[in-house]
């Protein structure tokens, strides 16, 4: 290879070349090396990450305690499929992840590899358990590609665009937003609505719920929300499950997002920040409904693989030692204080939430919030790489810019960060732009 194709353009061309055209790229960067909260790319230049591989790396880049404990497991064994051959380590995680799941009650788990994975055994095991095959999930949900979790997300660009028709008996209702216009009371007609029109509450078998809408724009349900979900799958059968994929392991400065709301699912999904960098997911829930199926009803290849179970076991143990949960909610609210303050000087900000260190920036023209502003957010996201600084955007408008920052972030490197966007910020609306 020449010089020139180890650089990031030589890369990219590489990359066009041969990779499929349905994998996007958010920035044309390659990574050589990572610590913590920054990476650096082929050609030297810094970033300071404030994606954290989409809320994956909560503990940060290659913490050491991470990599220790997969660097232990590799030279005893790398795979034996845990159908095939068990480990402690699967059962080890599997007992520490009921333990730390909301409620009282006898709870089991298994692992997959990927949350959409751990999401289509979530539907199997709902149906399997009641007997009933309908399923509701939300508007502007996300919930994974393969064809099942495809059905339940609630955004159609560029997901579920010519991969049609989706698996049958998936309804959408509303999900609260109060900048969009969308309250709880309208948000819970909209499932009696689904009841009256279009499918019979005995059929519907679980409600599929994210605490925060992660692509869908960041937004957290408000406690009453997941609340009134809990009193209306328990009046009529149904179970509810929690997609705690992207908001779980103290993104939002609880272990688990559905503790701000005080319920307790009965089945919840869990992966990217519960492996540190290592592809792992898990199914957690109340144990009749998880022992339901017989031996062989569930399982993959690679899933809870050893050195993944490693990761996990260690990240649960960075999370505690280094009380990431508490500083998730020192991070957040670091961050809405300073785009609280910048809202105030720029009209295009028309709102600014989350939770814990989950957080979203929501752009519209003059604050105007039927006139979304994906442009600014575009800009902004583009102007921020050359500057060193990695953001991503998200909403069914592409108008929102969500910061999800690893947990472990020192403050002198977010305040850099924060401090790039309010140049730039500053800066378009000199131009005109915001």
């Amino acid at each position: 290879m020449t010089k020139q194709t180890h650089t990031n353009a030589g890369l990219m061309a590489r990359r066009h070349a041969i990779i499929a055209r349905g994998i996007g790229n958010a920035h044309p960067v390659f990574a050589a090396k990572a610590s913590n909260s920054e990476i650096w790319d082929v050609e030297g230049k810094r970033y300071i990450d404030f994606c954290a591989g989409i809320a994956v790396v909560n503990t940060g880049h290659c913490h050491p305690k991470v990599v220790e404990a997969i660097a232990a497991q590799v030279p005893q064994f790398t795979h034996t499929c845990f159908q095939v051959v068990a480990y402690e380590s699967y059962v080890e995680l599997a007992e520490r992840i009921c333990k730390l799941a909301p409620g009282s009650h006898a709870k089991k788990a298994f692992f997959m590899s990927t949350g959409a994975e751990a999401i289509e055994n979530a539907i199997k095991l709902a149906r399997a358990f009641t007997g009933r095959s309908a399923i509701i999930a939300f508007n502007g949900a996300f919930h994974g590609r393969t064809m099942y979790s495809l059905a339940l997300t609630g955004k159609v660009d560029p997901y579920k665009t010519g991969f049609g028709p989706f698996p049958g008996e998936i309804y959408h209702a509303a999900y609260p937003s109060a900048v969009h216009g969308v309250s709880v009371d309208d948000a819970i007609a909209s499932i009696e609505k689904l009841f009256k029109n279009d499918v019979e509450p005995a059929r519907v078998a679980a409600i599929f719920v994210e605490p925060v809408q992660g692509e869908g724009g960041y937004i957290p349900a408000p406690p009453e929300f997941l609340q009134r979900l809990r009193a209306l799958c328990d009046k009529y059968g149904m179970l509810l499950v929690a997609d705690e994929i992207q908001t779980g392991v103290a993104r939002t400065g609880k272990l688990f997002a559905v503790e701000h709301a005080g319920i307790v699912p009965d089945l919840m999904t869990m992966a990217k920040g519960l492996g540190g960098g290592m592809p792992i997911s898990a199914v957690v829930g109340r144990a009749d409904i998880m022992d339901h199926s017989n031996p062989g009803g569930f399982g993959s290849t690679y899933a809870g693989n050893p050195l993944a179970c490693a990761a996990a076991l260690a990240v649960l143990d960075v999370v505690e030692q280094e009380q990431l949960c508490l500083r998730s909610q020192k991070i957040g609210e670091r961050l809405r204080s300073f785009f609280g303050d910048l809202a105030k000087k720029n009209a295009c900000i028309g709102d600014v939430r989350g939770l814990g260190a989950m957080t979203a920036v929501e752009f519209f023209h003059d604050g105007d919030s039927t006139r979304p502003a994906p442009e600014i957010a575009n800009a902004l996201k583009a102007e921020a790489l050359k500057r060193g600084l990695l953001l991503l955007t998200c909403g069914n408008n592409g108008n929102v810019l969500r910061v999800m920052t690893p947990l472990t972030i020192p403050f002198d490197v977010l305040d850099e960060g924060l401090g790039i966007i309010a140049a730039i910020i500053d800066e378009l609306a000199a131009q005109g732009q915001a």
